[in-house]
């Protein structure tokens, strides 16, 4: 069996991408997660023992189009996957940075608080410092 494979983050987001993404955004997303998105443009592997799948910017706003998002969980911003029928997410009801597993098929009450903020979501990751803040 293979070893898990730690946290790779990706090559930054482009300013472009990023301004792109605010832009076409109804509500903001924490200022902390698009500071991260300037140093690691989602990435994937393990963060302690938990899979994670950080979706690049280019990616957030159509697949939570393609997922139904805003439909089936209105005030959740899916960020991610654990590479199986969960989604990782935010509340966009404000600028918390709480991080949420959501199963992409379930009630939005299924949504399981998994971190009080993006940073402690990332902090296993020994992504290097200043990765999610400015």
């Amino acid at each position: 069996m293979a070893s898990a494979q730690p946290f790779q983050p990706n090559a930054p987001a482009s300013a472009h991408t990023i301004s792109s993404l605010i832009a076409g955004l109804p509500k903001p997303l924490p200022d902390v997660y698009t500071a991260f998105l300037r140093r690691a443009n989602g990435g994937e592997g393990f963060i302690g023992d938990r899979y994670v799948r950080l979706w690049r910017a280019e990616e957030l706003i159509g697949l939570n189009g393609g997922y139904k998002v805003a439909q089936f969980f209105p005030e959740m911003f899916f960020i991610g996957t654990d590479g199986g029928g969960e989604a990782y997410a935010f509340k966009v009801s404000g600028t918390d940075s709480a991080v949420f597993e959501v199963p992409f098929i379930g009630l939005p009450s299924d949504a399981t608080l998994i971190a009080d903020s993006f940073e402690s979501f990332v902090s296993g990751a020994r992504l290097g410092p200043n990765l999610v803040s400015e």
